[in-house]
Order: C-alpha cells, then structure tokens, then sequence
C-alpha cells in the first residue's frame, strides 16, 4: 500500500441491534399489542407468557414470537429481554411490576392501570425505587383523530374553546352474555364504566383541554349481569370555565360502520366553530352563524385496534427508549387520571359536585 494512503477498512454492514420485546397476556386484547410488536422492523418480539401455556403457544406462532411460556418468572429467568408488555387483568399489575422491576427492565402496563388508585401509587413507587421506566398502555390519545383533533385547536380552526362532550355508544352491554365472547372479566369488574373506559376520555380531556379541576357524576347499572356501572353523565371542570361532558350507555349504539372503532361520537364547540368527530373517525366543521358541515380530511390507517393507535403508542415507546427521549403516560404521570376517577366516583356516591386539587400537587 503507497505510503500516505489511508488503510482501507471493510464496512460494518451488521444491522443494528433490535428491541427485545416480550409480551405477558395472550387474552382478546393482546393480539393487537403483538400485531403492532411484529410490525416493526427495530423489534424482536421474543417471548409470550400466559398462565394458559396453551394460548401463549398459539400467539406466539401466530406473530413469530421466539418461543412461550406458562410463567412470566420462568420468561424473565430466560432472560434475553430489553421491555415487557403486559397486556393482563388489573389485578395482576402489581405482582407482575415487582418482577420487572426486579429484573431491572422497561415496562409497559395496560390499562385499567392496577385495580385501584392506592395499588397504582405503589406500582409507580415501585418502578420509581428500581429506576425502569413504567408507562401506561393508555391508546386512546394516540388515536388518529384525537391527534388531528389537537393540532386544529392549537392551530385555533374554532377559536376559544368553550365545551366538549363525548358519548359513549359501542353498544355491546346487552343481555346476559354481554362482554362473554371478548372480555369476560367486565362482567365481574366492581367498577365498569369508568375505571374501564370513561378513564380514555378522561385523558383524551386533559390532552385537549388541560388540567381537571372539579367533577360531577350520576353513575347507573342498567344490565343486571354485570357487577358494575355501565352508564353515567360525568361533568368535568377546566380552568378559564371550560367544561367537558362524558354521557356513557355502553348498552346503546351509534351510527358507525365499526362501532368499536371511535366508540362513539364527540363535538367541541368554540367561539368561531364548531368541530364534531363522527363514529367513522371522519372529522367536520361548522363555521359559527352556518348550517352546513364540511368535510376535514387527514391521513389515517384502519388497521389493527382505533386506527392503528397501539402501533402508534408503542411506536411512540419504542423511539423513546432508543432515543432517551420522554414518554407520555409514565405510571406518575398517570396518577392524575386515577386520582381524577376515584373523584368520579365519591361524586357519583355522594351526589355533589367534587374540586379537585391541581395535578402538580400530587408530585413527590
């Protein structure tokens, strides 16, 4: 080689490391989380773990995880992971975060997040003494036409926003067998409504709207085969006078093609406009003084659970952690929603209107 010339070095061309994902809980709703794991070219989805061994097998194969088990101890003690994902019922959170948080990794925790407030102040001191990111599976923000919805009031399409309401009609809790054929544990589950589903738009609120400073709620069990509350009107608070309305009937429908999809409709009124999302995801505005609707367009993928909102949220994690960058809805943060859920529910139990202290006040 002349002198001089610089030494020629072969390139490394080896793919740069993948994300070692494993998953615990093969129920109804973890095919959507494992469908967006296998969709992702930076992700090796490595494990399932179900107390059923039999069900984690089938999910296993069915999205190319590397192998299964009938123990998430066992899955851990494997080793081989980077981040768990648990997609299991809320009374399993606490027990399965004390063994992440053992095994010192990154998790991830589908909502309900733990089965009460208190359980979810000590999972999130958990991961917080062990030094792991936990956040919280909550998806709906991420939805397409929530963050649409986001960009046109921060871009000021109706002016000062006045009100929001959201009514809630997948029309799913009829009859004796309601929930039986996806999520059984519904029926049983103390607290339905809104520890189950109102909690979406109780952080699609203060996504859009900001800080919850007082609430008012009539809670109701109109089908006697489930244990809890499966219609109710919540009155939320916002500073500047800002009200938002949550008018849930799980046992009602709405016009959709897909009445999962949206799982019902909502309408945010301002000064100049007013904007409504219909149950197809479609998005339209009424100028303020006007009859006639018109149609906004914007790109979204019907795919998966929501428009694609999970591969969007774990998308979301996954460029985080790679990144060092934040995350939305750690487990702390997520206080705020249950802190604003358990005031629900004294407010619907004492038939008064609860305020509430700022979010900031809960952080220590």
């Amino acid at each position: 080689m002349p002198m001089g010339e610089p030494e020629e070095r072969p390139m490394n061309t080896s793919p740069p490391p993948k994300l070692r994902v494993a998953v615990i809980g093969a129920g109804f709703f973890s095919q959507f989380h494992l469908d967006a794991w296998a969709r992702m070219a930076d992700v090796d989805l490595v494990a399932v773990a179900d107390l059923d061994a039999a069900k984690a097998e089938v999910a296993a194969e069915r999205h190319g995880a590397g192998t299964w088990f009938g123990d998430a101890r066992a899955m851990l003690d494997a080793g081989g992971i980077d981040l768990l994902d648990f997609v299991a019922p809320p009374p399993a959170h606490l027990e399965l975060i004390r063994l992440g948080a053992a095994a010192g990794l990154p998790m991830i925790c589908q909502k309900p997040f733990c089965a009460t407030l208190e359980g979810a102040e000590e999972g999130a001191a958990i991961a917080k003494a062990a030094g792991v990111p936990l956040i919280v599976h909550e998806n709906f923000r991420f939805q397409p036409w929530y963050a649409e919805i986001k960009r046109l009031l921060d871009d000021g399409l109706i002016g000062d926003l006045y009100q929001a309401s959201f009514r809630l009609r997948p029309g799913d809790g009829q009859g004796s067998d309601a929930y039986l054929d996806r999520q059984p544990y519904f029926q049983t589950m103390q607290r339905f409504l809104v520890h189950e589903t109102a909690i979406h738009l109780i952080d699609v609120f203060r996504h859009l709207m900001g800080e919850v400073t007082s609430v008012y709620a009539d809670l109701r069990k109109l089908n006697p085969a489930i244990a809890g509350e499966d219609a109710g009107v919540i009155v939320f608070g916002f500073s500047d006078d800002k009200r938002a309305v949550f008018d849930g009937n799980r046992l009602v429908d709405h016009a959709a093609r897909n009445h999962r999809l949206v799982m019902g409709e909502m309408w945010l009124e301002g000064s100049t406009g007013v904007l409504r999302l219909d149950g197809d995801g479609g998005l339209w505005l009424r100028q303020h003084g006007s009859n006639d609707e018109q149609p906004l367009d914007y790109a979204w993928d019907d795919v998966g659970f929501g428009g694609d909102c999970i591969h969007r949220l774990q998308r979301h994690i996954v460029a985080a952690l790679m990144s060092g960058g934040p995350f939305t809805n750690t487990a702390h943060a997520y206080l705020a929603n249950l802190r604003i859920e358990d005031a629900v529910y004294r407010s619907a139990a004492e038939g008064r209107r609860l305020d509430l202290a700022p979010a900031d006040a809960f952080d220590h």
